[in-house]
């Protein structure tokens, strides 16, 4: 079999002009160039290799045909031949290369390779499975094996698969366009799982860019901003009894107390790096357990390319961050949280993105994922800009993550992220720098459509998994089914009530007579939504200081009165979070840089709060009355929240099994006799008292029990003369 002589190969003026263009990284569809061609001269090859010395091509029977020079590397030659233009595997292409051979098949010899029915699908904004669809995938190709990468770029004039393995030469994988999906694709021999890439694409306005893929699985450890390879396509599971029960897990009448964590630095031996997924299996997994939480909850894990946002500037929305392992390491993360018992809910971040230029922003030359008005797409507070939602391909990027993290990672809850921003257009700007909506309000009607996508997408495909929105403000049915007009989200963070309390207990106590309603005031609206009562990472960064540290009085006291605000919160309606270095009493203000403060449990006082952070969390999943009617009247009854100048509050908490009382004095005196109705006769068992001496508090108590006399008080026909610990929470439970 023989070719053509390079003298005998007559260039046409059109092929020159595509030479010209893929010399330049300007051609727009090389798949009408590149490869095996029926031409009018017979079958043509063409491969443009810049920077080879030779090409031969290798025909399926071991024919070689020498494919020579042209100029500016193309590689071409009429074949003397009926080699098959269709057939992919029909030849080969072996490449000399200053530093060695490449043997390999053609990726111009391959056909289409996406669906036609996903690619309209993207178009509608109804793909769930986007990430397997866009992005990098290890594929079969008619026996041939490789990598497949797409990505959505509508407005590019060209765009390039760029990467290790073809020494990031923009010029030598140019993408097909499927032009009604604004989707380009390409199947490249070869390419195997760890190679880095990133998309180089030539924008509508002339300027080429270099990006990382928008839905890869993984990337490479930061500052390295290029996406990787993943060969992480399925997991080997171990969680299926956890799975099969997760819908009752999550019921509202089930306990939640979460544990939120930033992976990073949680347990950091000697640098950044060194708290990876392996070292949480090891070590956080069983601590939680000790602990008695039945959730950890992650701060974003998604790829961000800085430390410092904590994860709240996600890029890699599809990604586990590397910093802390392989995609693997974070499956067999959650894998063995679930076989402990311990459910994993992320924070999920889809109201901004950063502006680096690796990512996101003006993706294709043009503002794709953003909004192209600054009243719109940029946001003042974080310097980031905003998801245009109101695209379909947007809304399916977002949706799709989500769907990601719940099905393919097996994950139990997405807490979603600054969900007020997204709610309201004129978020945190001035007088004429935001944009009404269409009836001249401030509501954000496509941000309402898609979070009641997401959550009704969520309900649907993922029973048993939650959505948790951070919502600070008033807006209604943040917790409402859809079907009534709500936004749909299983929880939302009570907010109010954070600040509320906070506000109380940081106050001195002769003090807090005069703001009595703000422990109290919570009640008011606690059956308006399905809450969780958070003292997250907000409240301990940024200058606030620890939550000890915001506690009045002497170093006795500030402990004391932490502890009894731990006692009033577990007894309190809504499900419980805590952020790490809460349950030790950390002193410091949380810093991402430095593990928590571990060293301290030397402390007795230390190590007291400790304990009672695990025995309010072991007794509230006992108790089915402190958390089976969060949400409705019938659960909670005020036995006491007038007595201001005592700094007293008491209240039943009820359900079918029986009642508990909690009672908290806010004050740093002991208070005898000190008299509260109760339904019940007969005696009352001390369950918790957070000034017991195990906890580091003065020991003062009930002697384990009082019999309830038969005395009206409160409205009840039975009465319990009570001694209430200086700053303490108590815990009573009828026997039998």
């Amino acid at each position: 079999m023989t070719a053509t002589s390079e003298t005998d190969y007559v260039l046409a003026d059109a092929l020159a002009r595509d030479i010209d263009l893929l010399a330049r990284a300007q051609h727009h569809d090389p798949f009408a160039v590149l490869g095996v061609h029926r031409t009018p001269g017979g079958t043509e090859a063409r491969a443009f290799l810049p920077g080879a010395e030779s090409v031969t091509l290798i025909t399926h029977n071991g024919s070689d045909i020498e494919l020579p020079s042209v100029r500016d590397g193309m590689f071409a030659a009429l074949l003397n031949t009926d080699l098959n233009a269709g057939q992919a595997t029909a030849y080969r292409l072996r490449i000399q290369w200053p530093g060695g051979i490449q043997d390999t098949h053609d990726p111009y010899a391959f056909g289409v390779q996406l669906p036609a029915d996903g690619l309209q699908a993207l178009s509608e904004g109804r793909h769930p499975e986007l990430d397997r669809m866009l992005g990098a995938h290890l594929v079969d190709v008619d026996g041939v094996a490789g990598v497949r990468f797409a990505v959505w770029a509508p407005n590019a004039r060209r765009v390039s698969v760029v990467g290790d393995f073809n020494s990031w030469d923009g010029r030598r994988h140019p993408m097909r366009v499927h032009f009604g999906a604004g989707v380009w694709e390409l199947f490249i021999p070869g390419v195997r799982a760890g190679s880095a890439y990133k998309f180089e694409i030539l924008g509508s306005d002339g300027q080429v860019r270099t990006k990382a893929d928008p839905v890869a699985h993984q990337a490479e450890v930061s500052p390295a901003t290029a996406s990787v390879v993943s060969a992480a396509e399925d997991f080997v599971w171990n969680d299926a009894a956890w799975m099969a029960g997760r819908g009752p897990r999550q019921q509202y009448d089930a306990p939640m107390s979460i544990y939120e964590v930033q992976a990073g630095s949680w347990l950091r031996d000697t640098k950044p790096g060194d708290c990876t997924w392996d070292t949480l299996t090891d070590r956080l997994i069983p601590y939680a357990v000790e602990m008695g939480y039945t959730h950890i909850e992650l701060m974003p894990v998604m790829e961000h390319p800085f430390g410092g946002s904590w994860g709240y500037q996600p890029l890699g929305m599809f990604a586990p961050s590397s910093r802390f392992g392989s995609p693997e390491a974070f499956a067999r993360f959650v894998d063995q949280c679930h076989q402990a018992d311990i459910g994993v809910i992320l924070d999920w971040v889809p109201a901004h993105f950063p502006n680096d230029a690796h990512g996101l922003v003006q993706f294709d030359g043009t503002a794709l994922y953003e909004y192209q008005d600054p009243r719109e797409g940029f946001h003042p507070d974080w310097n980031t800009m905003i998801y245009n939602l109101g695209r379909n391909e947007v809304r399916n990027f977002m949706i799709a993550s989500a769907l990601t993290w719940l099905e393919r990672y097996h994950i139990d809850g997405l807490r979603v992220d600054a969900v007020a921003s997204m709610l309201y257009r004129d978020y945190s700007r001035k007088a004429g720098e935001w944009i009404p909506n269409i009836h001249g309000g401030r509501e954000n009607y496509e941000t309402i459509a898609f979070l009641r996508e997401l959550n009704t997408t969520v309900r649907e495909r993922v029973p048993g998994a939650v959505t948790i929105a951070e919502e600070s403000t008033a807006w209604p049915g943040v917790t409402a089914p859809v079907e009534q007009g709500g936004l749909g989200f299983h929880y939302k963070w009570n907010m109010g009530w954070m600040h509320d309390t906070l506000h109380y207990v940081e106050l001195n106590p002769i003090y807090r007579r005069h703001h009595h309603h703000s422990m109290t005031f919570g009640m008011v609206y606690a059956h308006t939504e399905h809450f969780v009562l958070p003292l997250s990472h907000d409240e301990v960064v940024h200058g606030k200081g620890s939550l000890i540290g915001k506690m009045p009085g002497d170093r006795w006291q500030k402990f004391a009165n932490l502890r009894a605000y731990y006692g009033f919160m577990w007894a309190h309606p809504g499900r419980k979070l805590m952020f790490m270095g809460g349950e030790l009493a950390q002193v410091a203000e949380w810093n991402h840089d430095a593990e928590i403060a571990w060293g301290s449990l030397e402390d007795p006082l230390h190590a007291g709060v400790q304990r009672l952070v695990r025995d309010l969390n072991r007794t509230y999943r006992q108790i089915p009355a402190l958390h089976t009617r969060d949400d409705v009247h019938e659960g909670f009854a005020w036995l006491i929240g007038d007595d201001a100048n005592n700094s007293v509050f008491a209240f039943l908490r009820r359900d079918a099994s029986g009642d508990v009382l909690a009672v908290s004095s806010f004050t740093p005196v002991v208070r005898e006799n000190y008299r509260i109705g109760v339904p019940h006769g007969g005696r009352w068992r001390e369950v918790l008292n957070t000034d017991s001496a195990s906890y580091g508090g003065s020991d003062v108590g009930n002697a384990g029990a009082r019999q309830a006399e038969e005395i009206p008080a409160h409205g009840h026909p039975f009465s319990l003369s009570l001694t209430l610990p200086p700053l303490a929470t108590l815990l009573l439970q009828p026997e039998g």
